[in-house]
């Protein structure tokens, strides 16, 4: 099997901390032009864009020069732009470094700011932001948390070692721990091992579990209850990283998560302004060994739950992230 080429580096600087848009032309193409290709492919840029942008110069070619607008299609060719950035809610509380070296940066991660620049979240986004204060434009993450999970995210800061410390995550050899908070039931019998299939398709908000072969493996522990409120606080310790796996693992036990907009019902997403009520769900701790140096790494989070320190304040919206 043939190895793909690596693409050139990008002639653009990033942005606000975003990269710009690389487009590479498929080596079977048989449009006439790299306009005809871009309006084909980009088509939720609306009628006229592209057009716009060759005509302005912000389409550019290997060389940083700006693409003709009669240029012919070239198979395989690479060319870049600059996305128009979407009007963002700012999420108003800190991030927190934990831990930097010249390889890695852990970060301690609030509640409603994305890891990575997706959809309607770019800037704001925990990559972007830091690219930004630390002034590191080669940061990547190595791992994603959901924008409503709060806690523990690691960044590398080298391209060229990114893939080592990924490797780590799909081998399963990272430790992981989450807390949450959930309701109590005294006949659940804890600690136990949740296994399951879960699929989550394209487009939709949710993951379903399905019949077949487990891919989702969770240990749920309880750390303490509370009979007034009908609360508990539990140790959550996922063997692997299926997306929303432990609020899915969580609501099936019949313990949906507090703050959970989607299980067990779907309320929608979260509005970008809406800062109330947090998941209550945190990346607590996160512990490896570092392939590149070979040294053992433990970190934990400095944050807490709210709705376990103060419920009546977190139900309220007022609870300090």
């Amino acid at each position: 099997m043939r190895r793909r080429t690596p693409a050139p580096p990008s002639p653009l600087p990033q942005r606000d901390g975003v990269d710009p848009v690389r487009v590479r032309m498929p080596v079977d193409g048989t449009w006439d032009t790299v306009r005809d290709y871009l309006v084909a492919r980009l088509t939720g840029a609306g009628p006229g864009t592209i057009d716009a942008m060759l005509a302005s110069g912000l389409i550019v070619g290997v060389d940083g020069r700006p693409v003709p607008k009669d240029a012919a299609y070239a198979p395989g060719a690479y060319v870049w732009f600059h996305r128009e950035l979407p009007d963002e809610v700012p999420v108003p509380f800190p991030l927190a470094v934990v831990h930097r070296d010249e390889h890695i940066v852990v970060v301690d991660k609030p509640h409603f700011l994305a890891t990575t620049p997706r959809g309607s979240h770019v800037t704001e986004t925990a990559l972007a932001r830091l690219r930004r204060e630390l002034g590191v434009p080669t940061l990547s993450a190595a791992h994603r948390l959901d924008r409503l999970t709060a806690g523990l995210v690691l960044f590398t800061v080298r391209p060229e070692e990114r893939g080592a410390y990924q490797t780590l995550f799909r081998d399963r050899r990272v430790r992981k721990e989450y807390e949450a908070v959930a309701p109590y039931d005294p006949a659940l019998a804890l600690p136990r091992t949740v296994r399951s299939r879960m699929v989550k398709e394209r487009g939709s908000l949710t993951a379903r579990e399905v019949g077949g072969e487990p891919n989702a493996v969770s240990r749920i522990e309880l750390l303490e209850a509370r009979t007034g409120d009908g609360l508990a606080r539990y140790r959550l310790l996922p063997a692997t990283g299926q997306t929303h796996q432990l609020r899915v693992h969580m609501n099936a036990l019949g313990l949906p998560i507090l703050g959970d907009p989607l299980y067990p019902e779907v309320a929608g997403p979260v509005p970008p302004d809406d800062f109330r009520r947090p998941l209550q769900l945190l990346a607590k701790e996160l512990e490896f060994t570092d392939p590149v140096t070979g040294t053992p790494h433990r970190f934990r989070t400095g944050r807490t739950l709210g709705a376990w320190s103060s419920y009546a304040e977190w139900a309220a919206g007022v609870t300090a992230h």
